[in-house]
């Protein structure tokens, strides 16, 4: 799997904006129908920058909001079975294709034992 995770965290999350709402709950649900968050893989003016302003514009992080803690709030509730960003998907499949392949591998060394 020859995927890097760079400026894809930030577009992942509005790919699920379930989770962001539940972590920020100010946040409207309706932030995925907006014309600029419909393709979280393609919002512009970057991704981060685009989470901090709408974060802000709710009150949160009023000084700037730390990735890190970012993060470790929102991921709690992503759910990769929701999330339309297609770049998560791609992720998202090919990990579950690494998996797959190595538990066919040890079930059949199992089985040869």
């Amino acid at each position: 799997m020859n995927r890097l995770i760079i400026e894809e965290l930030e577009a992942w999350f509005f790919g699920d904006v379930e989770a962001i709402c539940a972590a920020y709950p100010r946040i409207s649900p309706n932030l995925a129908q907006q014309a600029k968050y419909r393709n979280p893989d393609a919002v512009s003016g970057g991704t981060w920058e685009a989470l901090e302003r709408e974060l802000q514009k709710k009150g949160y992080y009023p000084d700037g909001l730390s990735k890190l803690v970012v993060a470790q709030e929102i991921y709690q509730y992503m759910n990769p079975e929701r999330n339309t960003s297609h770049s998560f998907q791609l992720f998202r499949d090919a990990l579950l294709q690494m998996v797959y392949t190595v538990s066919d591998r040890l079930l059949k060394f199992i089985a040869n034992g």
